[in-house]
């Protein structure tokens, strides 16, 4: 070959690679070497990096450990495919994998960014990082409902992290705890998901996201999660804003404090025959999965450590001693049923007494004076209002009423709009009562049409329009107004002013006299 002819080969490679790494497979640097990420299938102005290491694999002896550092590779590392999702039992039926099957090595995250940050021509874009929900048992960063193209196309970088779930990630115990240099265990899967944050804010920049404007965001276990982080030594001085739907580490979700926990930690290792951590390590991941599914009397979840929590968050957010950020928070309308209360009785005030009497005991009366049924007719709504606030919409409550009274820009909602029916129910039941739980995850986000399951209408399309632009508006700036969207006002310190945005078809601020129900609710729910 003559040696003009080389030259302009060479060039015509070396142009050809500068335009995929730019275009479609654009290829950027972080500190554990090179990715190679690929167009969007749905929105090609986004760019997806898949299943990203951002903490070594926690097997073997790194099992119940806090999370180490992600290993170095050489060359270019394709980041096409979501990495496997944590060890977890098939729970909810309403999770979109497309993550493989579940394994110990799952620590990955993923990022959505606009094209044109990834080629240089945008930096410093906000970013949301967002947590999944799943009661601490399940979920994966791969599930469609949480995709961030829809996001990403609004010109912010969207981050999901797998962070480890039930036994694998909340195992607290004696042996764990005096071999661990902070004397503390239970916490890693909280920690995978600061380990993530604190990954966030090294890399970030590669991608055009701007480490000083990280937003965390979730639903139920996530929003949970949202509330330790907040609350956490480890990372509230990372964030620049939260999103909370539907769940806080507060009220019946306050985490046990760390002996309490390793004593239900030392009953697990004993009932499955394990004298010992090193024992407890060498059992199969599918052994122990199977053990924690048969042992449905012990709960594992966030424990007050003495590190990642050094007390209950609503003691860290009372004080003024939580991330004293702007805080976009709400639940929906039907958090749980009204059979939570009734179970299989029909709706009457005398089937509601009952069912008072049966799930909270000597408090029944007093709630059925803040939850008052006159008639039978009266009975659905209070019942449903009761089991949710019971459930995770008073938590949640508690958590945007203490971050209010600091002072902090806090921005509380009420999601009411009913979801349709899905595309192959052909059963004409009648719809759900309200809103019911992680409804509104697909609207939130932008993500509808990631969900062919519900058989979406204009009036779905316009409440996602407005619900996925206030959350892009407080991700860019921490407050949801903006453009053409319904005014949106911050709750007030003053009590007696409180408002909230109640969204639907017809979104709106609306009066909050719950609020002294709410308060004189919260010790009377408490109790049981």
């Amino acid at each position: 070959m003559k040696p003009a002819r080389k030259i302009l080969l060479a060039w015509l490679v070396a142009t050809s690679t500068v335009a995929n790494a730019a275009g479609d497979a654009p290829i950027v640097t972080v500190e554990s070497g090179r990715l190679q990420g690929v167009a969007d299938e749905r929105l090609p102005s986004v760019r997806v990096f898949r299943g990203i290491p951002f903490a070594a694999p926690p097997t073997g002896a790194l099992r119940w450990r806090e999370p180490h550092p992600a290993s170095s590779w050489s060359g270019v590392r394709p980041a096409t495919t979501f990495g496997p999702r944590c060890m977890q039992q098939p729970l909810f039926s309403d999770m979109m994998f497309r993550s493989p099957a579940p394994s110990e090595d799952c620590l990955y995250l993923n990022v959505w960014t606009p094209a044109d940050a990834v080629q240089g021509a945008r930096r410093k874009l906000p970013v949301l990082v967002y947590v999944y929900g799943g009661g601490f048992v399940a979920g994966d960063a791969s599930e469609k409902r949480y995709d961030g193209a829809a996001m990403a196309a609004r010109g912010i970088v969207v981050v999901t992290m797998n962070y480890r779930l039930g036994i694998f990630g909340f195992l607290a115990h004696p042996e764990l705890t005096a071999a661990s240099p902070h004397a503390a265990s239970g916490n890693y899967g909280l920690l995978d998901q600061v380990a993530a944050l604190d990954w966030v804010r090294r890399n970030i920049a590669a991608f055009g996201g701007d480490a000083g404007r990280i937003t965390i965001g979730g639903e139920s276990a996530g929003s949970i999660s949202v509330s330790a982080l907040m609350a956490s030594p480890l990372s509230r001085g990372a964030i620049a804003g939260a999103i909370g739907e539907s769940g806080a580490l507060m009220q019946k979700w306050t985490p046990p404090a760390r002996a309490e926990a390793e004593r239900n930690g030392a009953t697990f290792a004993k009932a499955v025959g394990a004298p010992t951590i090193a024992a407890l390590r060498a059992m199969p991941a599918d052994t122990l999965l199977a053990a924690q599914g048969r042992m449905n009397d012990l709960r594992f979840g966030a424990v007050i450590d003495g590190y990642l929590l050094t007390e209950a968050p609503s003691v860290t957010f009372a004080g003024g001693r939580a991330a004293r950020v702007p805080l976009l928070v709400g639940a929906n309308s039907q958090e749980a049923p009204a059979s939570a209360v009734l179970g299989d009785a029909p709706p009457t005030v005398a089937t509601y007494r009952r069912g008072l009497t049966r799930v909270l005991g000597d408090t029944a009366d007093a709630l059925f004076d803040l939850y008052p049924a006159k008639t039978d007719a009266d009975v659905m709504a209070a019942a449903t209002a009761i089991a949710s606030d019971d459930f995770l919409a008073l938590p949640t409550w508690k958590w945007a009423d203490l971050q209010r009274r600091t002072g902090a820009p806090t921005f509380y909602y009420l999601y009411t709009h009913v979801r349709p029916r899905m595309v192959t129910d052909a059963s004409g039941n009648p719809l759900p009562w309200g809103a019911v739980h992680s409804a509104e995850i697909e609207y939130a986000l932008g993500n509808l049409d990631a969900n062919p399951l519900y058989a979406w209408t204009a009036d779905d399309r316009k409440v996602s329009a407005t619900m996925s632009g206030y959350f892009a508006n407080f991700i860019r700036t921490g407050d949801p107004n903006g453009g053409t969207l319904p005014a949106w006002p911050k709750a007030s310190r003053n009590p007696a002013r409180i408002r909230r945005q109640r969204i639907d078809v017809d979104t709106r601020s609306v009066p909050f006299p719950e609020q002294a129900r709410y308060e004189a609710a919260e010790s009377l729910l408490s109790m049981h």
